[in-house]
């Protein structure tokens, strides 16, 4: 007997007919955006129909958020040691390894302070009162005590130091965390042949948490339908224009960086058409945005970027490899951004120093967010934390992150891309004659 049912039925006129998938496999056979959108649409309508009745199903999304909270910890520790010892050895830390990290910080960089810049001129949350909301009374004791006492710069590098590892993954103090998951994955490199079952495990924990993640997300249309009606039934129609403006300016941002910093990097330090070079990743882009998954488009990036630009396959293989699990600066521009608005939505002053802390853990956190689709939102508690923003802030922007992730993972890959081509061409790794030719087939 075969061990596989057939995957058709056929009637007694010899016509073929398909089983019924049934209501879960109706369900899952929509693609996730698809379904998060519906939630958010839906969502707000039956939160403006119901008015503030529509607390009564912030469980939902409360739920949800929580379930983001508890990916935090074991997320960053695992994708930001094995983005470390991915580069496999320190002797790859050469003309071409030197050079990506170099391009993928500075971008980092230069995008959060775009979104903080953005979030500055444009206050999105300055005209939204967030007093009707059912808030975390902690949250906001915290916020109002970090913004009295301040926090000097001593204070901020002794707080990057873990005093107990153990300690700082139970408190979830994300910064200590990463500087610890850095080490642990410098030491896997310097431990060479040694090190290679300890990062046998932490793949397989990055692996096995992106798994985790995804199922998390599945959630995601649930929460976003809740939150968006609790958001829409208790503060009305000017919630949803702040998240409005959001939107636009988290676009803005993204066409900012693909259109001045990359298509500059190709212009001014790679020296080739800006026009080939958007060409020749146009699959990329296209897969990117419908997928909101480096890791899922990391495939066609290599392929336009190997077949379409020219580059070598060892430059492209390493470095949009590395850069599809630390470049995310469309996620740093956008963690800059959300964390003035929750800071203006809720009162919070942020200092100068504020404003630098921000700028390292939006680089940070972007390096430790995977790949897949909602990574952003779990690199909010790490930024949000730290400058004292309160939490709830993720339950106002979680029924539009899907919207913006899209636009976020674009810029992402295009700066995989962008950064590949500038570094092969700088060490001579490019064919810039198949480049042109590829691009005008």
């Amino acid at each position: 007997m075969s061990d596989t049912a057939p995957p058709t039925s056929t009637a007694a006129d010899g016509t073929a007919h398909k089983p019924k998938r049934g209501l879960f496999g109706s369900w899952f056979a929509i693609s996730l955006w698809q379904r998060v959108i519906a939630a958010l649409i839906l969502g707000i309508i039956v939160g403006y129909v119901w008015g503030p009745g529509a607390e009564s199903i912030k469980i939902v999304g409360d739920v949800f958020i929580a379930f983001i909270k508890m990916l935090v910890v074991p997320l960053i520790f695992f994708s930001l040691v094995a983005g470390v010892a991915s580069i496999g050895d320190l002797k790859k830390l050469g003309s071409v390894g030197w050079r990506a990290l170099l391009l993928f910080v500075v971008t980092g960089q230069m995008a959060v302070w775009l979104g903080l810049a953005l979030g500055t001129l444009v206050q999105p949350g300055s005209g939204l009162d967030a007093s009707g909301m059912d808030l975390d009374a902690a949250a906001l004791e915290r916020a109002q005590e970090r913004q009295e006492t301040g926090v000097t710069i001593q204070q901020m590098i002794l707080e990057m130091v873990p005093s107990s590892p153990v300690q700082v993954m139970a408190d979830v103090n994300v910064l200590p965390l990463i500087i610890f998951s850095l080490l642990i994955g410098i030491g896997i490199l310097m431990a060479k042949e040694e090190g290679e079952p300890v990062l046998k495990i932490f793949d397989s924990g990055s692996i096995v948490m992106q798994k985790v993640t995804m199922i998390v997300m599945e959630l995601t249309p649930f929460g976003v339908f809740a939150l968006m009606a609790w958001v829409a039934g208790t503060l009305g129609i000017e919630a949803l224009q702040a998240l409005g403006i959001v939107v636009i300016l988290n676009y803005v941002g993204c066409f900012l960086i693909i259109g001045l910093i990359y298509a500059g990097m190709i212009k001014f330090i790679a020296r080739l058409p800006v026009i080939d070079f958007f060409r020749g990743i146009v699959d990329a882009i296209a897969v990117s945005y419908s997928t909101a998954s480096s890791n899922a488009t990391l495939p066609v990036t290599l392929r336009c970027v190997r077949r379409n630009l020219g580059v070598s396959n060892s430059v492209a293989s390493f470095v949009v490899s590395l850069g599809a699990t630390i470049n995310m600066n469309g996620t740093a521009m956008y963690l800059g951004l959300a964390t003035l608005f929750g800071a203006q939505v809720f009162g919070v002053d942020l200092s100068w120093g504020d404003y630098v802390m921000i700028s390292v853990l939006g680089t940070l956190g972007a390096i430790g967010a995977a790949g897949i689709p909602g990574a952003g939102l779990i690199m909010m508690v790490l930024v949000f934390g730290a400058v004292g923003v309160p939490l709830e802030t993720i339950a106002l922007v979680a029924g539009i992150d899907r919207i913006m992730d899209m636009m976020r993972t674009t810029t992402n890959v295009s700066g995989d891309a962008a950064v590949a081509t500038t570094v092969a061409a700088l060490t001579g790794e490019i064919d810039r004659a198949e480049m042109i030719s590829a691009d005008d087939v």
